[in-house]
């Protein structure tokens, strides 16, 4: 499950950063609306993926609800899912760690 959450993190944020520079082509030099249109479809459809997994991941590790909302949200700010990814897998590698081994499904 952290597995799954960390690929997730990583593809979201890509995505955003992909998004991004898209969008500067876009309306900074009027080009590549077609190329823009894409990878933000791309990206709603893996963020949603990515607030699956998250929310599965926050619901298991019993977050509270203002960590499970910012982890939540890190994924449409750029660079944050990077950073937040880390305190993640930092935070819940010990519970997983803790669990029996038949327990822990990643």
């Amino acid at each position: 499950m952290l597995t799954r959450y960390r690929v997730m993190a990583y593809v979201t944020a890509v995505m955003l950063l992909v998004l991004c520079t898209c969008m500067v082509f876009k309306y900074g030099f009027d080009t590549g609306e077609d190329v823009t249109f894409m990878v933000s479809q791309a990206h709603g459809v893996l963020y949603i993926i990515y607030l699956i997994f998250a929310f599965d991941l926050g619901s298991k590790a019993k977050w509270p609800f203002g960590k499970l909302l910012w982890v939540l949200l890190s994924g449409t700010i750029p660079f944050a899912a990077f950073f937040v990814e880390r305190r993640v897998a930092r935070d819940v590698e010990p519970l997983l760690a803790g669990a029996a081994p038949d327990a822990v499904k990643v």
